[in-house]
């Protein structure tokens, strides 16, 4: 009957989440000069930082809709069309027509600042999952999934970079003021010493900005006053309601994820804190290179620099190689992911990081270059293969067994990079014919299923996976 139904409405919408809890949102911007900022600002003109919250909540009877298309809608919509190729003059004509309007209608299936929901866990506090959106992305792009997620009892937050990535994205100084545009930057996909230079300066703010929400976060949790330009009055505190209900202060809770060039950021992200300069990780590496340039460099007194650790889970979703491969990072590129890392002591290898989640789609698994780059980036030792040697699956791609193991490496048949996002639910019939992606719902259904599981082996209470996303325990189709 829901199928039939939305074949009637011809408003693109989402599905209700799968898990057992009710999920809310928050729609957040703190001014940077509240924040301790953990390495030097990348540019001064980024005053602020942006991101979207959910996170299991009260139930609520009604609530005002949280719509999908971010304000102001009318520049969303024409920012989406110059992405898709139209000149400016064209987009002004194209955001006015229905196919492209009827998106600012619809809506996510979540409650607007709503009291988060006491949590069952032992210590009464809610993991976090931090996520970087991919190129053409915003803090809204994958809201089904991370709101898939958080309905199993997980907080989850929606980067918004302002690096050039996103279709627009808007710097809010103070409440009600008039935005900022940052418009979307187009970088050729070719590898070219000006794309790395270009990829290296995107990097180098989204970085500073994943250092900037993990203090917002902390801030957060232990109650202290942030200003929310995005808060709908300016009396409201509606950060108040996270008091004390963040695991965000134990070294190694956070876990960290992202899609496409989010997949790589975090990667990068990682690896620059877990190997910076005054760790006890760098100080048993070789000292670096000259050419080596740092794109984030937190302080050791840094509140970042205590979190990251070999127990930092992460889910890579599309992992898009290339801007890895910059040369003025290739030091740090050479280096095995944190999970890898072991005790001097320790006399036998560890078999293999159970916190390490990778999920190709179908097109990404093919794509013969990007999955070599994708393999060497999870290897054990990432210096041990040239750049022109394509290295075996090392570690192997598993399946996941009583006692964990890992990494964990899927991929869903019949699934597009647009899979991973909010694109393929919306839009299945062109993803389909466009991008020969079938179920673009299932896909999404198990992603949440192999990221939920992988954070149960990591420790993590999170709920049971619903029965709609176990499909009666069948694996069919990973």
């Amino acid at each position: 009957m829901v199928s039939f139904l939305s074949h009637l409405n011809p408003t693109p919408g989402f599905p209700s989440y799968t898990g057992p809890y009710k999920v809310g949102t928050a729609d957040v911007e703190i001014p940077a000069a509240e924040l301790p900022s953990p390495s030097p600002t990348p540019d001064p003109s980024l005053t602020t930082v942006s991101f979207r919250i959910f996170y299991p909540c009260e139930p609520v009877k009604s609530s005002k809709p949280v719509y999908w298309l971010p304000d102001p809608q009318h520049e969303y919509l024409g920012a989406y069309t110059r992405f898709l190729g139209a000149s400016r003059r064209l987009s002004g004509f194209l955001r006015n027509l229905p196919f492209f309007r009827i998106l600012s209608y619809t809506t996510i299936p979540a409650i607007r600042n709503a009291t988060i929901l006491q949590a069952p866990t032992k210590n009464k506090r809610w993991p976090v999952m931090v996520f970087s959106h991919g190129l053409g992305g915003t803090k809204n792009a994958y809201s089904h999934l991370l709101g898939s997620i958080s309905s199993h009892g997980v907080v989850v937050i929606a980067t918004d970079h302002r690096d050039g990535s996103a279709p627009l994205s808007c710097i809010r100084e103070k409440p009600g003021a008039s935005p900022r545009y940052v418009e979307y930057h187009s970088i050729p996909h070719r590898h070219s010493p000006e794309v790395e230079r270009a990829r290296d300066d995107q990097l180098r703010i989204r970085l500073w900005e994943l250092g900037m929400i993990h203090e917002a976060l902390l801030k957060i949790d232990r109650g202290e006053p942030l200003l929310n330009t995005l808060a709908e009055t300016t009396t409201m505190n509606d950060l108040a309601t996270f008091k004390s209900t963040l695991d965000v202060h134990t070294p190694g809770s956070i876990a960290w994820s992202g899609h496409s060039f989010g997949a790589a950021t975090v990667v990068q992200f990682l690896k620059s804190v877990f190997y910076h300069p005054s760790s006890s990780s760098s100080s048993s590496q070789h000292a670096p290179p000259s050419t080596y340039k740092p794109l984030f460099q937190p302080s050791s007194s840094s509140q970042i620099a205590h979190q990251i650790t070999p127990a930092s889970p992460l889910t890579l979703l599309d992992l898009w190689a290339m801007p890895l491969l910059s040369t003025a990072t290739q030091y740090l590129h050479d280096l095995p992911l944190p999970c890898y890392s072991q005790p001097s002591s320790a006399s036998t290898p560890i078999p293999g990081p159970k916190s390490l989640l990778v999920i190709l789609s179908e097109a990404f698994y093919k794509w013969n270059t990007n999955l070599a780059n994708t393999k060497r980036a999870i290897s054990t030792d990432p210096s041990s293969y040239p750049r022109t040697q394509i290295p075996p699956p090392s570690p192997q791609p598993s399946t996941p067994t009583a006692t964990g193991g890992g990494p964990y490496i899927f991929y869903p048949l019949a699934s597009a990079h647009l899979s991973q996002s909010d694109f393929g639910v919306l839009f299945p019939y062109l993803t389909r014919k466009a991008f020969k992606a079938a179920e673009p719902l299932r896909t999404l259904r198990l992603n949440t299923r192999a990221a939920l599981e992988v954070l149960r082996r990591c420790g993590w209470d999170v709920a049971d996976t619903s029965d709609v996303d176990m499909e009666d325990g069948s694996a069919a189709g990973v």
